[in-house]
């Protein structure tokens, strides 16, 4: 429904102990058929559940329902292409950043790569800690310039502070954040369609792991059958749906040509569209109140 030239990259982001390895593995439990990548400085910063593991060989570890995992060490450029030519070819790379690292600048390395393309910064915040982390002289900045980079932040551990201190820090993420789309999280259980570009399959419907709360969002499609501007079109939808997160399909340009929309958070792609597709687009929002 949604074919790809490229192999989306997504890149998880976050300080140290704001849930990046709970996520991978709540992901790859919730792959629901996706072949996922998954990239890692080195394997013992991602301890992966025993049970997804089916074979370990050199810097390749094999999981179950396809998907790999894969250390790059310091050589991440040459680790993402040896990812994208393995046969069959992974359907998502998922990046896991190590906790000190800066996502924006992994993004930016992405853009030289010709067979991949970067489907969203996804930065973890723990909501008992990050305000009072990004204040610390000594791990401040760093925390304060992964949230910047960021398309989609998972307010991570909500279950650990009141209904107070919750909206005070969604409404400072949004500031610190460049208005990034802001989800809440109990043990980094996002649905993958959420943090993923995952919209060929049942938008924010579980898979059989492990349930996510799917009530804060709601996905809808919009039919679209007139030409339009694709990209005053994205920047119309971002401006006028606050709680946007995800929206992914095809318009009709005014030139006629069929093009390829793709939103996450405040950031949008227009590209060219296979022949023959339907137009529409599908899209995902956190639940007003």
């Amino acid at each position: 429904m949604f074919p790809e030239q490229n192999i989306p990259v997504t890149i998880i982001g976050g300080y140290l102990g704001s849930g990046k390895t709970t996520l991978v593995n709540h992901l790859l439990r919730n792959a629901n058929g996706k072949k996922l990548a998954v990239l890692v400085n080195e394997f013992g910063e991602l301890p992966i559940d025993a049970d997804l593991i089916e074979a370990e060989e050199g810097d390749i570890i094999s999981l179950s329902g396809g998907c790999v995992c894969c250390s790059y060490g310091n050589d991440l450029t040459s680790a993402i292409i040896d990812v994208a030519q393995m046969r069959p070819a992974p359907d998502h790379i998922v990046l896991e950043a190590s906790g000190v690292a800066l996502p924006g600048a992994i993004a930016s390395s992405l853009s030289l790569l010709n067979n991949c393309t970067l489907d969203g910064i996804v930065v973890l915040a723990d909501a008992e800690t990050v305000q009072k982390k990004s204040q610390d002289k000594y791990m401040g900045d760093t925390i304060s310039r992964q949230l910047s980079d960021a398309d989609i932040v998972l307010l991570n551990k909500t279950d650990l502070v009141s209904a107070d201190r919750l909206l005070q820090t969604r409404e400072w993420l949004k500031q610190c954040s460049n208005n990034a789309s802001v989800v809440d999280t109990v043990h980094s259980t996002a649905p993958i369609s959420v943090v993923l570009q995952d919209f060929e399959r049942s938008a924010l419907k579980p898979a059989s792991g492990k349930p996510h709360d799917t009530s804060q969002f709601e996905s809808y499609k919009l039919d679209m059958e007139e030409a339009v501007d694709p990209k005053k079109f994205a920047s119309e939808l971002i401006t006028n749906t606050p709680e946007l997160v995800r929206a992914k399909g095809f318009l009709l340009d005014l030139d006629g040509t069929v093009k390829t929309l793709q939103i996450v958070g405040q950031r949008f792609m227009v590209s060219a569209a296979p022949q023959g597709i339907e137009c529409g687009v599908i899209v995902i929002c956190i639940r007003g109140d």
